[in-house]
């Protein structure tokens, strides 16, 4: 049965990942370190700012590693006043609607660039139930961020399709249990297939995805009328 969507946000409803590379490549040359895609790739994208902070710039205090990351996250902010969603995402929120599943965000974002992200893209009031890592005892690539969206929505976890851009994302979501379909905006598809997605797609568009939604409603539609 398809009862919910979990969406992530950076990388998979929004490609934001060329405007977080410039900000980090801006930042991080205060401390003269010069960083390429993949530097980017392989030591930021998916991870939380803590944990990157610590690994980058380990002489800095926990204070300081935080006015560094809210500074980096201001910038960002500064820098993505025209976001627009991937190709197809609001034809699947469209579609979500005729079809009354529900619909959850689960992102690592901090909480002022969700909140940001979504009123930038016009989509406040598109989920019914938001989880934050800041929400959590731990953040992607930890299980529990899905865990909880899973318990807020009061579903299974074979109950549900996640979507993730991320390696980290992908991991977290598999680890709760749930089938997860990567976004191959920021990397290659073949990582994601690696690390547990069962498939992997450039955007909402592709047409495996219309043909494996429309194939589990068709599931969920027969389960209810032998119900």
């Amino acid at each position: 049965m398809l009862v919910a969507i979990l969406f992530d946000l950076d990388g998979t409803i929004v490609n934001t990942d060329p405007i977080h590379y410039r900000a980090w490549q801006e930042m991080l040359l205060n401390y003269s370190i010069e960083i390429d895609e993949t530097f980017y790739k392989s030591r930021i994208s998916g991870r939380l700012n803590p944990e990157i902070v610590k690994d980058i710039l380990p002489q800095l205090s926990s204070a300081e590693g935080e006015i560094f990351a809210d500074e980096k996250e201001a910038l960002f902010r500064k820098l993505a006043p025209h976001l627009k969603p991937l190709n197809g995402f609001l034809e699947l929120l469209a579609w979500t609607d005729a079809h009354h599943l529900n619909r959850a965000l689960v992102t690592n974002a901090p909480r002022l660039n969700a909140e940001f992200m979504l009123k930038v893209l016009g989509i406040k009031e598109a989920f019914s139930t938001i989880v934050l890592a800041d929400d959590c005892i731990a953040g992607k690539p930890d299980p529990a961020p899905y865990q909880v969206a899973l318990n807020k929505l009061g579903i299974s976890a074979d109950q549900a399709i996640a979507l993730e851009d991320s390696p980290s994302g992908i991991r977290a979501a598999v680890g709760a249990g749930i089938r997860t379909i990567g976004i191959a905006s920021t990397h290659n598809p073949q990582v994601l297939l690696e690390v547990g997605a069962f498939m992997a797609i450039p955007d909402f568009t592709d047409l495996q995805l219309w043909t494996l939604l429309n194939s589990l409603l068709e599931q969920t539609y027969a389960h209810s009328t032998d119900s």
